[in-house]
């Protein structure tokens, strides 16, 4: 389920924790080539997967910016606020793709709670580390340091 919090104070109790790890997410073409539509950006090494074969990775890869999109989806399950008027992604800190993320892997998110500042108005900014997982692989696919402002 991972981390609940219900109050600003109840955050910055929690700095530190520990979170997830989510559900595996199998990363398959059909998700390559929609992100690829979406955004424009159909280079080889992520859509031609006959060309792939024969380039750096043996097979098409996902976009760096697909696998940090997945924390997206990931996040409700490593962290949540319960009772929040409203609730901000208000960016990223330090972003990495340490290791490629070929087709066919299986990816899931671990973190940690690293900060929470308290804001005016009943509010906290969190910083969250969120490490997305390749199934089998020694490297993660990304790192980044997510922000998110909850208002109680």
């Amino acid at each position: 389920m991972g981390l609940v919090f219900a109050s600003p104070r109840e955050a910055a109790a929690a700095v530190g924790a520990r979170l997830g790890p989510s559900a595996w997410l199998t990363i398959d073409q059909q998700r390559i080539d929609r992100f690829a539509k979406a955004t424009g950006d159909f280079q080889w090494i992520h859509v031609d997967p006959a060309r792939a074969r024969d380039g750096p990775f043996g097979c098409t890869v996902a976009h760096g910016y697909l696998t940090f999109s997945l924390i997206n989806l990931f996040l409700p399950e490593l962290l949540r606020a319960e009772g929040m008027r409203m609730g901000i992604n208000y960016g990223a800190d330090r972003l990495r793709f340490p290791a490629p993320v070929p087709v066919g892997s299986r990816l899931r998110a671990v973190g940690e709670l690293v900060a929470a500042e308290m804001l005016a108005g009943n509010a906290v900014q969190t910083t969250t580390r969120v490490t997305v997982e390749i199934d089998g692989s020694a490297k993660p696919g990304c790192v980044a340091d997510i922000l998110g402002r909850y208002y109680f």
